[in-house]
């Protein structure tokens, strides 16, 4: 059987790790802009330091990144000499309403993502757009408190309704928020969040997810409403998490951590919080800040697809000396003795991935759309070209395993975008030096380099990937 006629292939990026031009077109700064490279950015993107305004002592990389701004006509030619079927890309909130509350939008804005999926429907590629990709006005943030506050629904749904209208027939796949779980991890990054000494943390996270899961929903209706061809869909961060052994205590410390993983999207994709999700809440003294209409928004909006990052799956242990030897996509874990890692400590799991596939589509029952998956490696410029058998190596083996899925276990699975397509700056880490692509872009971490694209091995292989459909991975 194998993958679907009109499966789409492609490959995924965020306007704020590959698009720089900050400073162009009256874009606003947002909170990502000030995620710094070093040692401070995780404390930035936890909430732990405040970092509301740029200084001279960091470096900040999405300020330019790989100036997608000024290259993408270039960029989405190559991604059409692969093949693409789908081009995953996010909307820069800041470009189209720089403070997050004009009245009007910035027409520049809005102009220069139009020529971005004309170009792409020129090739034949359609544009995955996710409409927040952590991605916050700075202005919000410090005059509201961004996703704390309940105004920024209405500066959303403004957001979106601008989007949807405009680029009605251009975009017909949208993302509402991007790995809606991630707010218990990075908040700054998620949701604009920074914590007051003696907060209590989790109430603060709460109330700005329940916040963005009422957006997502009225996006949702307003999103159907505009446009009936328009399928709108969720994003979570996914990897299932093994216990560390057969002992009862692990088992059930792998149920607990798997429910973080999936309390957000089941909002979305179920239209309720469950039960697990209100006393997980109960136990940290918070709640969710219900007001008349909430529950029957959210209820009565759910997203038509479900999609979802995967990198690596994870452990769980009872021993809490263990949580935290391995860290993939910001989550914590304990090692797995059972698989090997990249450069950056990742557990490579391909097995993990369908598993994970099967999971989601057990839990929800709606169609998936594997948004990202790949694996950041420190390639090497030789005379010859760019050799990465090792990230060949990773994607052949987790499509084999999502074929698998598709074929043998009868996931109805939409498409599959690989992260970072083209070298773009880490979420995580701040680095270029840690790539994902298939088209090396010429940039060090400091922002130096000719940002001359070259193409890799890779971009040959999954090209022919997808001219087979899936069928040819060696």
């Amino acid at each position: 059987m194998g993958f679907r006629k009109d499966f789409l292939w492609g490959g995924a990026t965020a306007a704020n790790q590959c698009e720089g031009g900050a400073n162009e077109g009256n874009r606003g700064v947002a909170n990502v802009d000030l995620m710094p490279l070093g040692e401070d950015r995780y404390l930035v993107g936890t909430g732990k330091m405040k970092m509301y305004d740029f200084d001279d002592q960091h470096f900040y990389p999405a300020l330019t990144a790989v100036d997608f701004y000024h290259h993408y006509k270039e960029d989405i030619a190559l991604f059409g000499e692969m093949g693409f079927k789908t081009f995953r890309l996010s909307i820069a909130w800041t470009r189209i309403f720089p403070n997050g509350n004009e009245e009007k939008p910035n027409e520049v804005g809005l102009k220069y993502y139009e020529d971005i999926f004309k170009e792409c429907h020129k090739y034949g590629i359609e544009p995955l757009v996710t409409i927040n990709h952590f991605d916050c006005p700075m202005y919000l943030i410090k005059k509201i408190g961004g996703w704390r506050s309940r105004e920024m629904i209405n500066y959303f749904y403004k957001l979106c309704k601008t989007l949807f209208i405009r680029y009605k027939g251009l975009v017909k796949y949208w993302l509402t928020f991007n790995e809606i779980n991630m707010i218990l991890h990075f908040p700054f990054v998620a949701a604009g969040l920074c914590f007051e000494e003696d907060e209590n943390e989790t109430q603060a996270m709460i109330t700005a997810v329940h916040h963005q899961l009422l957006a997502s929903a009225m996006a949702t209706k307003l999103a159907h409403e505009i446009d009936s061809n328009n399928q709108i869909g969720c994003m979570l961060a996914a990897g299932s998490y093994y216990p560390e052994t057969c002992k009862p205590e692990d088992y059930w410390k792998a149920i607990c951590d798997n429910r973080e993983v999936y309390m957000f999207a089941d909002v979305q994709a179920r239209g309720y919080y469950h039960n697990y999700a209100l006393k997980w809440l109960e136990e940290r003294n918070a709640s969710i800040p219900f007001v008349k209409g909430d529950k029957e928004l959210l209820k009565e909006n759910t997203v038509d697809f479900v999609s979802f990052s995967y990198y690596s799956s994870r452990v769980s242990s009872s021993d809490l000396s263990k949580g935290k030897q391995s860290e993939s996509n910001i989550f914590s874990s304990a090692k797995n003795p059972y698989l090997k890692e990249s450069d950056w400590g990742w557990a490579i799991d391909p097995l993990g991935f369908r598993s994970t596939l099967n999971e989601l589509y057990d839990r929800y029952q709606k169609p998936l759309f594997v948004v990202e998956n790949g694996m950041g490696n420190d390639d090497v410029v030789e005379a010859d070209g760019i050799h990465d058998d090792y990230r060949i190596a990773y994607l052949r083996e987790h499509i084999r395993e999502m074929k698998k899925a598709v074929e043998i276990d009868k996931v109805d699975l939409l498409g599959y975008t690989t992260w970072g397509c083209i070298d773009i700056v880490s979420a995580g880490t701040g680095e270029m030096k840690k790539r994902y692509g298939f088209v090396y872009v010429d940039l060090d971490d400091l922002g130096k380099g000719s940002l001359k694209r070259i193409k890799k091995d890779s971009f040959y292989w999954y090209k022919k990937v997808i001219t087979t459909n899936g069928e040819e991975l060696d």
